[in-house]
This record gives structure tokens, sequence and C-alpha cells, in this order.
């Protein structure tokens, strides 16, 4: 049977991507070696980590003065590695889910933090409107996609001062203007390559203006010197993100990969609100075209369990929501195929059919 991988990360990856990264576990760039085995500081691998990062700048069109990073640690890292690097006095930040809230409590360590507004009352069920940026604050963060509570802003937000964003489940689903940014993290075990590396891009006028004294391995300017290699970078999730990067290219690039991922989402949101056994939990204007969530209506919440279970025999993997929110997630990463979806919405209506 056919699997359909609706995980919300790790997650599913290209086909092109998974078969690259198996030729090269078994054989690297034809060195007789595993890319397992490698030397990071080996010519062959110094050309994979230069080409990933010039398909970054291609792709997302960043400016000159910036610089992509390939760091460990996760985004959970970036938390605190961002108000380390940027923080004089004061951020503030948009307060809209899970990793937010976790961003928020790192960022209290290094000065003040003006949460400018919270959807928190509603289960975060919404994205925050009309709030006020201060202008004397060093930047502003915002979370752009929130897996658990599946809502999204997909744009980048006008803002008085430079923005740093957690991009970690929709980074590469949109154009973005990467000029009106400080910083852009994502880690990639969701959008771009297997658990392990998480991608950076910072802007180089950024740094170095901070007054407290920053550990080696959380300065971007060491990681900056050293081209990611300070100390020795995750090798294998690289080369697969770098798989990744060229199946994008191969796509057509990000724009024609917005087009696919709203048309699959938009299917499968069309589906939910037609039906009358299960009901979107996110604002409509605010929904997420990469993790879609959804419940039960109430007087059907008894099959809960049942659906699950029938979905999982029709091979559909990864559909339960996250254990804070229950009920479903359907993860729609680039690398879904629309057929996926396709055979999500057909299970969901021969079950809503049985009852």
């Amino acid at each position: 049977m056919k699997k359909h991988n609706f995980y919300a990360g790790p997650s599913i990856l290209s086909e092109y991507t998974i078969k690259n990264t198996a030729d090269a576990v078994m054989n690297f760039a034809n060195t007789g070696l595993s890319i397992l085995e490698v030397s990071h500081r080996s010519k062959e691998f110094q050309a994979v980590i230069d080409e990933a990062s010039d398909l970054i700048k291609e792709l997302l069109e960043i400016p000159e003065g910036y610089h992509v990073l390939f760091l460990g640690g996760g985004a959970s890292t970036q938390f605190c590695m961002v108000p380390f690097n940027i923080l004089k006095k004061k951020a503030a930040y948009l307060e809209t889910g899970t990793w937010a809230v976790n961003a928020i409590k790192e960022a209290k360590l290094f000065g003040e933090v003006d949460v400018v507004a919270s959807s928190k009352e509603a289960n975060f069920s919404y994205i925050p409107k009309d709030f006020v940026i201060p202008t004397d604050a060093d930047y502003f963060h915002f979370t752009t996609n929130n897996t658990i509570f599946g809502t999204e802003v997909r744009k980048d937000i006008d803002s008085p001062v430079p923005l740093v964003a957690d991009m970690s489940s929709d980074i590469f689903s949109r154009p973005i203007d990467v000029s009106k940014y400080d910083v852009i993290y994502a880690g990639a075990q969701k959008n771009l390559a297997p658990a392990g590396v998480t991608i950076v891009i910072v802007k180089e006028d950024a740094l170095g203006k901070v007054e407290r004294a920053i550990p080696t391995m959380l300065d971007y300017r060491t990681h900056i010197k050293k081209g990611s290699m300070f100390n020795t970078p995750p090798v294998l999730p690289i080369y697969s993100a770098l798989q990744t990067l060229k199946y994008y290219k191969s796509l057509g690039g990000i724009k024609e990969i917005e087009k696919i991922d709203v048309r699959k989402a938009a299917k499968l949101y069309e589906a939910i609100d037609s039906s009358k056994l299960f009901v979107g939990t996110a604002a409509v204007e605010d929904r997420s075209i990469m993790n879609v969530c959804f419940v039960m209506k109430p007087e059907y919440t008894e099959l809960e369990k049942e659906f699950v279970e029938f979905a999982t025999s029709q091979g559909m993997v990864g559909i339960k929501g996250h254990r804070s929110v229950g009920g479903f997630r359907a993860s729609l990463y680039n690398a879904l195929p629309e057929a996926s979806v396709d055979a999500l919405i057909a299970t969901m209506k021969e079950f809503e059919a049985k009852h």
C-alpha cells in the first residue's frame, strides 16, 4: 500500500532528495567513501556547502551583505542566539504559538521584551492584527508559520525596525524580501532536509553592536568567518539540503512552488469546509498552507479515534494532531505530492459516507 506522509517534522522529502542522498551514503562524489564518513574539510564536501549556499541565495534572491550559515542546535538554539547577537536594549515579539512563546522566554534573558500582541487567549487560533511595533526596538521577531495551531503569516510584515523571523516550517514556500530582515532562521526538518541542520540568513551589518561578551559558538561572526565550519557541521543533512534545493530549482523556483502549495491547501480546506463531520480550527484568514489543522465537529467528537484508525488503514501517515491540541493535522510541505492530498480527501469523504 502506498503511504502518504503528513508528518509535521521530520517530514516528507522529495524522491529526488532521498535517492541522491542514499546514493551518496554508498559512494559520495565518486570518492569511494560514504557521505557519512567523508571529511567536512575535503574539497568534495566544500563544494557541497558552497553550492547549497549559492542556491539558497539564488532561490530567495538574497541581496549583498547577507551570509548563509549551516548550524546545529535547531531553531531552539536560535531563540537565544538572535538576542545574544543583536538585542541591545529592547526587542519586540509577536506571540502566536508554542515556538513564539519559547523564543520570547529566551529573549527575556538578554534585555527588555515587548510582546506587542498575542492570540494566546484564543488558543493561538489566529494571527493578531493592528498591533504597534515600537520604533525603539532593536528588532521585531515573529514566527511565520505555527505548525501546532495551523496559522501562518504569508507576507513580510511592514515594520519600522528590522525583522527577525523563525521560518522553520514554511521557508521556500513563498518569495521573501530578505532586505527587510536582520536574521531569518529555519530548522531544516520540515521543508528542506533531515533533522540536524539549521539554516540561518544573517545581515552582516546587524552584528557587532552589542556590548555583552558572546560565547564563541553562539557568535554568528564565528561561523561567518569559518564558513560554517568552525566545528564539524552536520554533513549528511547539508548534503540532503543541497539535493532539495536542486529539486526546487528544477520545479521553476519559489514562485512556482508557491502556486502548487496554495492549490494543495485550497483543495483540502474546501473539503473540510464542505464536510458534515470535520471543521477547521484556525481563523480562515490566517490558515496555514503548510499545516492544515482540523477536528471533528462537536457532535461527532467520539469518531476521532475511529477516523485516525481508518485513515491509517488507507495509508495516511502522521495526521494525528499535536499532543497538546488533539484533532488532526495534515502537513502539506513542498515535497508532498498533490496526489497525497487527493488521497486524504477521498479518505475523509469515504469515512463521512459511512457515518
